[in-house]
């Protein structure tokens, strides 16, 4: 699959201290990549580096194919971008700033302006000045703004701060059509891990300046599901579960046995169980959560998802 993004071994020291250390990861073509990390975990200074915003220490980074040091220019085409909260000329209206953006970019039509105000879904409020502009009336002015000139990578850095439900979830439509039809690549941050379990297609981890981790959320194979085992005697049944599955915890919990494991192997699980003589009478997965997913991942940060 084409990757619209390829951040190799990117590193940034502040003094002797390493804020981004050897990350690497990609983001597809048509995929929406999630981008986590505990506070302070290097994620917004990765992003900054990946835009331009902050020069890197060692490391590359490509976008659209282009090196973002070496062709700078052609890398900026590729992407748009909104860092924190998205900057306006707020004595002008919605529509005047979008217009002189467009003036940046060749080519930008007055329909694809009209399109991208439908898709932020401002169009009642387009010519009132951005100062009137509730913040999550801005930053869905800053998403229509950075994917005006049809960007291959769109990067948004909390870009649901400000939006009520509807506004959350129209943002979230718009991102996944983006992605689906448009075949851009998106990379998000963003502290609502159910929100980004919604929208994402994977998430990638970011903590102590390293990546830990990255995930498919829609790879069953990928995912670790807590089981409860409805079972005769469920004392008895961890017992023997523990000595011919060693390798997996059970317990006897409330009535009923539990245990984690990957989704892929429950079959097995099942089949042992029942050669061993156990009288199954259900069993019930519960899917771990991003939420579940990024605490396990992140040990040690308490969970303070920047």
């Amino acid at each position: 699959m084409d990757h619209v993004l390829k951040v190799e071994k990117l590193c940034k020291h502040i003094g002797k201290k390493a804020i981004v250390q050897d990350a690497t990861f990609s983001v597809r073509a048509g995929e929406i990549m999630g981008f986590l990390g505990p506070n302070g975990a290097g994620k917004t200074t990765t992003i900054k580096m990946i835009l331009g915003l902050l020069k890197i220490d060692s490391g590359r980074v490509r976008i659209g194919g282009y090196d973002a040091v070496r062709q700078p220019e052609q890398a900026r085409e590729s992407v748009g971008g909104i860092i924190e909260n998205p900057e306006m000329y707020a004595y002008l209206s919605g529509r005047k700033n979008l217009q002189i953006y467009a003036n940046m970019y060749p080519g930008i039509t007055r329909a694809r302006i009209d399109e991208v105000i439908s898709m932020v879904k401002l169009g009642d409020r387009i010519d009132d000045k951005v100062r009137r502009y509730s913040l999550g009336m801005r930053q869905r002015l800053g998403v229509a703004q950075a994917i005006m000139h049809r960007p291959r990578l769109l990067i948004l850095d909390e870009p649901t701060n400000g939006l009520d439900p509807m506004g959350i979830k129209e943002l979230r439509d718009t991102l996944q059509l983006l992605a689906r039809q448009e075949g851009v690549g998106v990379l998000i941050s963003s502290h609502q891990l159910a929100e980004m379990e919604l929208m994402c297609d994977r998430v990638c981890i970011i903590d102590g300046g390293k990546i830990i981790a990255t995930r498919d959320l829609h790879a069953d194979e990928d995912q670790q599901e807590q089981l409860h085992i409805a079972v005769k005697d469920p004392q008895q049944a961890a017992a023997t579960c523990s000595r011919l599955l060693p390798d997996l915890a059970f317990t006897a919990e409330d009535g009923v046995l539990c245990t984690r494991c990957d989704h892929g192997r429950i079959p097995q699980l099942v089949a042992t169980m029942v050669q061993a003589g156990l009288e199954i009478y259900a069993v019930t997965p519960h899917r771990d959560s991003l939420e579940d997913m990024f605490l396990q991942t992140t040990t040690g940060s308490k969970g303070q998802i920047q």
